[in-house]
């Protein structure tokens, strides 16, 4: 029941501190927000389980409870964990607390809700990374959405309605999409499936359990959706061209929103995807190798040349993390075992680092009152810590050998290179390599401009060295980042185990 005790601590967290008054509530939401993170570690040091939770074994710290029945078929309070879902978990609890502290000096104003709905949205996404029966898991799922809306909405820049409604309809509408498909595969599998129980569905699917449904051959209604559930993901990940929401969300989002936005709800696309489209219908995402593929490489290379156009140091980062969202997808369709372990690994590592760029962003936006990169240079001489930082986490963007980014792209272009389910598989990879040096450009050009030379601020406030508590967050950010580059076994060999039955349900033409 650790996993119940995870999410129903969270929730009873986010009550308190929105009970509480204003002057506690930073503090107190921190204080809370150790507890899940605890937990979660708790959960890495006695996990022990191999193999995929989709495929009914590896399943760590399992509760299975009826809940009620739909259309004949019973719904679930089913949850559990594997190597796949256990780093996004340790990633969401770890971030959390980080972010609380980022927000303790510009967060201002009715200081106990926004915290209260930080710890709201972390319970939810706990969910979504832990549910193993779909309805529950859309509840999960939907209910994320509500708080972000209001964070954005309420707490965010001069566009921050138009920002918090676009997103909000975006995803909205994508998650209908995908609810969509979904529900077709189950009403197709007729009575070879009792439940909703997201492991017996992937069974049945592999059994040949589906049927016809609305005129639509099995093969024909796998293949729609495939696509229905690939356009609903896509739109969450996002992916090229469905990524117009991000930017927006990013600009007018507080910063420790934006921490928490790149850092854990963009890995909720890539995990659905993974989950999902490449676990329960891998012959169909084996067929649509190709496109996938395609789609992929754009990604990578068009994020990275409007992030390039950019002259905002927060919309920088947010066309950053459309480019490294692209690699995850290149490794998912590769089908091996270090691309798909890879992919994941990489949701981890570009979580910790897209977190760590948007919070330095963020401290020195405090001390400026600018985001943009002609309004200030030579930063270095003023907040040389944070500055520090701010490159360290630049140059882990890049790849820097010994930091997690380049341990997980490494991994995706070992496994994408000779991939034998992705024909042109070199040339996909070598294409996506290219947007490194993308990358390199825009964001030593930002540093170059912003970081470096005399120093100019077209602001009249005073720039001084931030303050301890806006800086710990960011020097243990980094140590982690280092960390998980030296040492990647400490999540990747779970992530391989738990990729492997992945890799071995796909069919490989000729």
């Amino acid at each position: 029941m650790i996993i119940e005790a995870l999410i129903g601590v969270t929730f009873v967290a986010a009550l308190l501190v929105l009970l509480a008054p204003d002057e506690w509530a930073g503090r107190l939401a921190f204080a809370f927000s150790l507890l899940p993170f605890a937990g979660s570690l708790y959960l890495w040091s006695g996990f022990e389980s191999a193999g995929n939770a989709l495929t009914g074994e590896g399943i760590a710290y399992a509760t299975q409870i009826e809940w009620l029945e739909v259309g004949g078929r019973t719904v679930s309070w089913f949850v559990g964990v594997d190597g796949i879902s256990l780093p996004l978990v340790v990633l969401t609890t770890f971030l959390v607390p980080l972010a609380i502290v980022s927000a303790w000096t510009p967060i201002d104003s009715r200081q106990s809700q926004f915290y209260g709905l930080m710890l709201f949205m972390e319970a939810n996404l706990l969910g979504v990374f832990t549910a193993l029966d779909f309805f529950l898991w859309f509840v999960f799922w939907e209910a994320v959405l509500v708080p972000m809306y209001f964070l954005i909405g309420i707490w965010g820049g001069p566009r921050r309605k138009y920002a918090a409604i676009k997103f909000f309809v975006y995803t909205n509408a994508a998650s209908l999409l995908m609810f969509i498909g979904f529900m077709s595969l189950v009403f197709a599998l007729g009575d070879s499936v009792s439940s909703f129980a997201l492991p017996a569905i992937t069974g049945a699917i592999a059994d040949g359990g589906l049927g016809s449904f609305a005129g639509l051959a099995p093969e024909t209604l796998a293949l729609a959706a495939f696509l229905a559930m690939f356009l609903g993901f896509a739109v969450k990940v996002p992916i090229v061209p469905f990524h117009t929401w991000l930017p927006d969300a990013h600009v007018e989002a507080p910063t420790p929103v934006s921490v928490l936005l790149a850092g854990v709800l963009l890995k909720m696309g890539t995990y659905a995807l993974l989950r999902f489209n490449f676990t329960m219908l891998p012959d169909q995402a084996s067929a649509l190798a190709i496109p996938i593929a395609a789609i992929a490489v754009i990604s990578v290379i068009y994020g990275a040349m409007l992030a390039l156009a950019q002259k905002d140091l927060k919309r920088i980062v947010a066309y950053s993390s459309v480019s490294s969202m692209g690699y995850v997808i290149l490794g998912l369709i590769a089908f091996t075992e270090y691309g798909v372990g890879g992919a994941t690994f990489q949701m981890v590592a570009h979580g910790l680092i897209s977190g760590l760029m948007f919070m330095a962003v963020g401290v020195i936006y405090n001390a400026t009152h600018t985001r943009m990169v002609g309004d200030m240079s030579g930063m270095a001489d003023r907040m040389p810590v944070a500055v520090g930082i701010l490159v360290a986490g630049a140059f882990g963007y890049m790849g820097l050998p010994l930091m997690a980014g380049f341990a997980g792209e490494f991994f995706i272009f070992v496994g994408s290179f000779s991939a034998p389910a992705l024909p042109y598989a070199p040339i996909f990879t070598a294409l996506a390599m290219f947007g490194i040096v993308i990358v390199a450009g825009y964001l030593l050009s930002a540093m170059q401009s912003t970081l470096f030379g005399p120093f100019e601020l077209e602001t009249d406030y005073e720039v001084g060295p931030a303050p301890f508590h806006d800086v710990a967050p960011l020097v243990v950010l980094l140590a982690v980042i280092i960390v998980l580059g030296v040492a990647p076994d400490i999540f990747f060999e779970m992530i391989r185990d738990a990729a492997v039955p992945v890799v071995e349900g796909v069919t490989v033409d000729g």
